[in-house]
């Protein structure tokens, strides 16, 4: 009987160790309560979206290309920093020599029909 019984309290005790663990595994219905009101709300937030969606295709187009735009600058700031062409710049090595300014050396010489006195003989002319 030693046997037979040390047999039955084993299987017992694995038993209840294997409803014990089952039970550990399974979610409280704390778990499941939110878990329902999560999906709750994310189906009226999916039939909202949709109707709005359905009401203002414009709006919803204008806020699309404003994110791809932004996710677009992001992007190239992200790429010139990598670069280094941000503001932290270095300088660029190179050499640079000084030309001066010369005057011109063609002599100037007066016109005979200048523009202004063109103008002032043609009005005296009209005049008379």
């Amino acid at each position: 009987m030693n046997r037979i019984e040390s047999i039955s309290e084993r299987a017992l005790e694995l038993a209840s160790s294997m409803g014990s663990n089952v039970r550990h595994a399974l979610p409280t219905a704390g778990q499941l309560l939110g878990a329902g009101a999560k999906l709750g709300v994310l189906k009226t937030g999916a039939r909202v979206a949709g109707t709005f969606v359905r009401r203002n295709p414009a709006v919803v187009a204008a806020a699309v290309a404003g994110a791809g735009l932004l996710w677009y600058a992001a992007r190239r700031r992200a790429k010139q920093a990598e670069q280094g062409n941000g503001r932290n710049r270095e300088a660029i090595e190179g050499s640079a020599r000084r030309v001066e300014a010369k005057r011109a050396t063609t002599p100037r010489t007066k016109r005979a029909g200048s523009r202004s006195g063109a103008r002032t003989n043609a009005g005296a002319t009209a005049k008379t």
